[in-house]
């Protein structure tokens, strides 16, 4: 692979944003110079004023093949990724069918990627009643950690565990040194859905799923860490008021992080209309306090990183007719969308470059273990976005490249096109076309 430069006047490293000529070899970054140093026998990808920023790593991805590729698939979630300046992905375990929670759905999975991926894919296992025997061969095969729910996750191949299944997998995962992903909130405290008010109104989901079940799972699962010294991530933090238990476990050294979601920090209850079930998640969309408070938070790194939980589902299955936030499925569709709608509310609250590439890049990376992805630096996987923070779009659905065009930010003007996404070197999305053909890997532990 011949020698290449990337250049611009803002190009985001780890220490700061500065102009700067970015050169790569054989898939890697080996220097990173001046923006005036320009070798001969280069070639110059030139981005001028656009910003040059690591490659996305969005840890949070529902892919659901096999099984459930009518939901979502390999390649057209890859695709997604890669129009929205991802470059790597990790996929949760559940979903397809069979889910990752033992070898042979391992071994599906595989299969079911194999040349249909355009960025990079890590896998995470899954931790469910049944299979404290299978985490050790998983790790050994290459997941990157380990995912559960404490509440059902709304599908009958991935059952949500008790704290004694915590108790039976915690020691496992402790001796690999691997994180546990939870989705948390606590099942005793979900309220069923009150059977005389509107199911069309959102009120009706959001009262079924009150704040104090985030906080009670989370107080159980920094307990958990604590007395087993494993690494618990808390997923889609959706309340704030969990916040304080989260800064007081880390002040004593327990091992405990956390993302939230760019639906999060975009979207409040008191503005979803009645039927509007694109809006529809777990834990849910909850009011503009809320997140105001998580954009504090994120600017004050006490919460780690942001991950789009991409969780797409069939139309039918959404419920848009008769807009049912009962019966609906809970998951938003976001995966190509994300880099937009953070910094747009990034800028929005004065937070600048490197807060957007520290939350999307860095950090997720360091959740999953990739040593060579998540920053532009001298030895690591040569993974750009080079994106317009000044341009702004009206999302229309119809061209996002995800299976199905369901979002919430349908209609919504969000501000940062996605310009060129480099994989390992190679130019796999320019100005709107892709323009390779699938020549993402897999990312297993050991490799990555």
């Amino acid at each position: 692979m011949a020698a290449i430069v990337v250049r611009s006047q803002r190009v985001v490293l780890p220490d700061r944003v500065r102009p700067a000529a970015v050169y790569i070899k054989d898939g890697r970054i080996t220097a990173i110079r001046d923006y005036a140093h320009i070798r001969d026998d280069v070639a110059i990808i030139e981005a001028g004023q656009h910003v040059v920023m690591p490659g996305l790593v969005d840890t949070h991805v529902h892919i659901n093949e096999p099984g459930r590729t009518d939901w979502e698939g390999f390649a057209t979630a890859t695709r997604a990724a890669a129009a929205g300046g991802v470059t790597t992905v990790v996929d949760m375990p559940l979903n397809s069918v069979p889910a990752t929670t033992s070898i042979e759905g391992f071994d599906a999975k595989v299969r079911a990627a194999e040349g249909m991926c355009h960025v990079d894919v890590g896998l995470w296992g899954g931790v469910v009643p049944w299979n404290t025997d299978a985490l050790e061969p998983l790790a050994n095969r290459g997941v990157l950690g380990f995912k559960c729910f404490l509440s059902p996750s709304g599908v009958e191949e991935f059952v949500n565990v008790a704290e004694d299944d915590l108790r039976d997998a915690l020691p496992v995962l402790a001796r690999l040194g691997l994180p546990l992903l939870v989705h948390a909130e606590l099942p005793a405290l979900l309220r069923n859905p009150d059977p005389f008010r509107n199911p069309r109104e959102y009120r009706t989901w959001l009262d079924s799923r009150p704040a104090e079940s985030e906080h009670a799972a989370i107080s159980l699962l920094i307990g958990l860490a604590r007395e087993f010294r494993t690494h618990i991530h808390v997923v889609h933090l959706a309340s704030a008021d969990a916040l304080q238990l989260l800064d007081e476990a880390r002040a004593t050294g327990v091992s405990v992080t956390s993302e939230t979601c760019p639906h999060y920090l975009t979207f409040a209850a008191e503005e979803i209309d009645d039927g509007a079930t694109a809006f529809k998640c777990a834990p849910p969309i909850r009011s503009g306090d809320h997140r105001e408070r998580l954009w504090r938070a994120l600017a004050a790194n006490q919460i780690d990183l942001v991950a789009t939980d991409h969780s797409p589902a069939p139309a039918a299955l959404k419920h848009l007719e008769d807009g049912d936030f009962v019966r609906a499925w809970g998951g938003i569709a976001s995966l190509q969308l994300g880099l937009s709608a953070v910094w747009t509310g990034a800028a929005g609250h004065g937070m600048l470059f490197d807060y957007v590439a520290h939350w999307m890049s860095a950090a997720p990376a360091r959740l999953a273990g990739l040593t060579n992805k998540g920053a532009i630096a001298v030895g690591r996987d040569a993974d750009l976005v080079i994106w317009d923070p000044d341009a702004t779009f009206v999302v229309d659905p119809s061209t996002l490249f995800h299976r199905h065009p369901i979002t919430p930010y349908a209609g919504r003007r969000l501000r940062g096109v996605v310009q060129t996404t480099i994989l390992r070197g190679e130019v796999i999305y320019d100005g709107g076309q892709f323009v390779s053909d699938p020549s993402g890997r897999l990312l297993l532990r050991g490799n990555s």
